[in-house]
């Protein structure tokens, strides 16, 4: 009789209040998806739209279809509220303004 190999990896979703990092034990050869649904981590965030959600292992992005490896994290990432190039953009146009309108002239 053989047994059936597993790995272990976790599960992580965080909200501004609220982070959880679930560890499961899943089958070789489970996928980042079937971590997710076997985490039960759905039940603890039931708003969580996961066919729509960015998903990776340790801040790498990664496919739904991917295979995952023994002490894998799995990372459910929320939708950026705010593009960071544009953030950058007009803190950079900001920063400009400020100093031209500084005290530079000595007039």
């Amino acid at each position: 009789m053989s047994a059936v190999e597993t790995i272990n990896v976790e599960v992580a979703y965080a909200l501004p209040e609220k982070q959880v990092i679930l560890p499961v034990n899943v089958d070789l050869g489970t996928t980042i998806g079937g971590a997710i649904v076997q985490s039960g981590i759905m039940m603890e965030f039931p708003e969580l739209d996961i066919e729509h959600s960015q998903v990776g292992i340790f801040g790498k992005a990664a496919a739904m279809t991917t295979v995952l490896s023994d002490g894998d994290r799995v990372e459910i990432y929320r939708p950026l509220i705010a593009d960071p190039k544009e953030v950058r953009r007009k803190r950079a146009a900001e920063g400009k303004a400020t100093r031209k309108g500084g005290s530079t002239d000595k007039g």
